[in-house]
């Protein structure tokens, strides 16, 4: 179930009601937000009760912040309720995209207020400048957002700094790479203004991977790279913190996540187990920045992040993905409900 997030201690009671009435598992998507940031500690006690008392509920908790990607051509960003903006993005990109960055063009937005009434949530999202971050440049691939930015990185700190408003310098980078540039907007999960949050949640025993909007805020939120993300940040390249071993974040993914869904068949390396297989160069692997492609029916877009350093992905035995690419193998089917152990697996 999906909360509201500062109302899960609340919730607790008839979670746990439902556990003991069915004798199944209740999951929720568990978040910090600016609003309650406190409240999950909260939540853990309540948790860690519920397990003491064998009524397994357990919390869903993402890899990295629940990021908002702002760009032109997405759904949220500081312009989206200007006329201006709206009278030009109605054009097509092409033309769209050279009279944003048309200075003319660019005044006349910067100076108009919304044409209609942002809910308070819209608000927040769309002016929150303390908490917006402007992609790098780079150096290569994968290298433009950076997933645990500092605060004083924030649009508002380096605007005040440079002497600059907020909202020009927001413009500014929506403009870069012919208007196709991001802000990154952790909206959830991001109160301290790093990750240590994240690393709690996802080390406590009651709590599972989850929370991927995958074909939810297509135009929004991009978790797409978030099992890569495990592997390089959270073992590899995390600077501001903590780190887990690549053993224990190839567990969460794999057998813990399957065990949970009652996959039986598949998440480890074992005779009679699913041959689903993913061989991985660690120094090579990386998530590539993300981009909005239009491939949804009628051009619909949605945003995607890829990967480098997978040498291979196999699934029941077949090569599905060799060196990044796909080989059009497509072994996969449909599962419906629990898979259980086969004969070899049960096999002592």
């Amino acid at each position: 179930l999906a909360p509201e997030h500062s109302n899960v201690p609340a919730e607790m009671k008839w979670m746990r009601e439902l556990v003991r009435r069915t004798g199944r598992r209740v999951s929720f998507n568990f978040n910090q937000t600016d609003w309650a940031p406190e409240i999950w500690k909260e939540v853990l006690t309540l948790l860690e009760e519920s397990h003491a008392a064998g009524e397994p509920v357990h919390a869903q908790v993402a890899g990295r912040a629940i990021g908002v990607m702002m760009s032109f051509r997405l759904t949220a960003h500081p312009f989206v309720a200007h006329a201006t903006f709206r009278e030009v993005f109605a054009k097509p990109w092409a033309e769209a995209s050279v009279l944003l960055r048309d200075p003319e063009i660019r005044e006349k937005i910067l100076a108009e207020q919304p044409t209609f009434a942002l809910n308070p949530f819209e608000q927040y999202v769309t002016r929150a400048f303390d908490k917006m971050f402007v992609e790098s440049a780079g150096a290569g691939e994968g290298e433009r957002v950076d997933y645990e930015p500092h605060f004083e990185d924030s649009i508002a700190a380096r605007a005040k700094a440079a002497g600059v408003d907020p909202l020009a310098m927001a413009y500014d980078a929506l403009c870069a790479r012919d208007g196709q540039g991001f802000i990154y907007f952790p909206l959830l999960n991001y109160c301290y203004g790093d990750l240590n949050f994240t690393y709690t949640v996802q080390s406590h025993p009651t709590t599972r991977m989850g929370l991927s909007d995958a074909g939810a805020h297509c135009g929004a939120v991009c978790d797409g790279g978030m099992p890569t993300f495990m592997l390089t940040h959270w073992t590899r390249d995390r600077t501001r913190g903590a780190k887990f071993s690549l053993p224990w974040i190839i567990h969460r993914q794999t057998h813990e996540t399957a065990e949970f869904y009652g996959l039986n068949d598949r998440g480890l390396l074992r005779a009679g187990y699913k041959a689903d297989v993913n061989v991985i160069d660690m120094e090579a692997l990386r998530a590539l920045d993300a981009e909005v492609a239009f491939d949804f029916p009628a051009g619909a877009r949605r945003l995607v992040q890829r990967a480098k350093g997978y040498v291979a992905t196999i699934v029941s035995g077949v090569v599905t993905v060799r060196h990044d690419e796909l080989t059009g193998e497509r072994p996969g089917k449909l599962v419906r409900g629990p898979q259980g152990l086969t004969a070899a697996q049960a096999a002592p």
